[in-house]
């Protein structure tokens, strides 16, 4: 059960977040500015005016597989170079590709056979890890090696992933407009999410509170109304289960709709719960699945209500709508990326709260 009371008073919060989770989840803009610097020191500039075969996305487990996700998503079908996503580095892999990976986790035996496979077949490779351990040393010398500069507990180095993903994808010129090389736009807009969703504002200009309030005792169903807000559905359902133990269903709208069971789900929670229950009283009660919360995701320019209907022929009038444009205005530079991006950490948060006002997250 949600303990609401924790959300409305910081020093609670303070005290039981020993681990320091709500802190780690703010530093999202300082990840991607320390990516972004290490990631040029580390010489991935250097890749400009190489066109790649093929550029490859390594999924590790952790926030590697929703950077991959998101950067796919953001380049699209209209990417002059194939964009290919894989748990190891393919078996045609050669002096014409680019290789990208993250990982948090530099004892991953799987990704130091696929750095040090890739080197030997002459490949690029970016790499952003721990300087310890066997990933880093399967490519010592010879992989553009990013280490990270600001530690965070497990789940919430997504920004730091997705920064030396985007410094990777502007050195070889795969985004049109380009990117500045710092990613300055992204991290203030992440400063400023973090400073929108600090404990110490209440649930109604806090929209990580409120959105916590909205998903507790529910089975969200996360549904991007395009591709790049699918991605961060996707980001999104894994942070609610790795910070808050939650079990939540992501897709594109287009597909969701096929789900004839989430359908019928949806249908009866619309139609409401009798109001007379007692649900201490009544002994079926327990074994009721939380019922669900639909929640739509967009990044785009255009009416996310008009892209639903016409993709799946229907509206959906008690959905939540995540479409952040009063903080991205339309006709911003790289809006897409940067609603993303914020609606990414939104749901960090989120998860975090979550997590320690159900007591979830254990102390440190």
């Amino acid at each position: 059960m949600l303990d609401d009371t924790l959300l409305a008073d910081p020093g609670a919060l303070a005290a039981i977040d020993t681990g320091g989770v709500l802190r780690a989840a703010a530093t999202a803009g300082a990840q991607v500015r320390s990516a972004a610097q290490a990631a040029q020191e580390a010489g991935v500039a250097g890749l400009g005016g190489h066109r790649p075969r093929a550029l490859v996305l390594l999924r590790r487990p952790g926030a590697s597989v929703s950077a991959a996700g998101i950067l796919a998503a953001l380049l699209g079908p209209g990417c002059p170079v194939p964009v290919v996503l894989a748990d190891s580095a393919p078996g045609w892999i050669g002096p014409l590709d680019v290789v990208l990976a993250h990982t948090a986790d530099a004892t991953d035996a799987e990704l130091a056979d696929s750095v040090a496979r890739s080197v030997r077949r002459g490949a690029e490779v970016v790499v952003s890890a721990p300087g310890d351990g066997p990933v880093a040393s399967a490519g010592a010398g010879r992989v553009r090696l990013v280490e990270p500069r600001i530690p965070v507990p497990t789940g919430l180095d997504l920004p730091r992933a997705l920064a030396v993903g985007l410094v990777t994808v502007s050195a070889l010129d795969l985004l049109d407009p380009v990117l500045d090389p710092g990613l300055d736009a992204l991290a203030d807009e992440l400063d400023a999410e973090a400073e929108r969703n600090q404990p110490g504002h209440e649930p109604f200009m806090n929209p990580a509170k409120s959105l916590t309030l909205r998903l507790a005792e529910h089975t969200p169903l996360l549904w991007g109304t395009d591709p790049l807000a699918a991605a961060v559905a996707e980001h999104a359902a894994c942070a609610l289960a790795t910070h808050a133990g939650i079990v939540a269903h992501a897709s594109d709208v287009a597909r969701a709709v096929t789900a004839t069971g989430l359908l019928r789900a949806l249908t009866a929670a619309a139609a409401g719960n009798d109001i007379f229950r007692d649900p201490f009283d009544d002994p079926t009660a327990a074994a009721e699945a939380p019922p669900p919360r639909l929640v739509l995701l967009a990044t785009g320019e255009d009416d996310p209500a008009q892209i639903t209907l016409r993709r799946t022929g229907r509206n959906w009038p008690a959905a939540d709508l995540l479409h952040p444009v009063d903080e991205i205005a339309r006709g911003t530079r790289h809006a897409a990326l940067l609603r993303a991006a914020v609606l990414a950490s939104r749901f960090d948060v989120t998860a975090a709260y979550l997590g320690l006002a159900t007591r979830t997250i254990e102390p440190a």
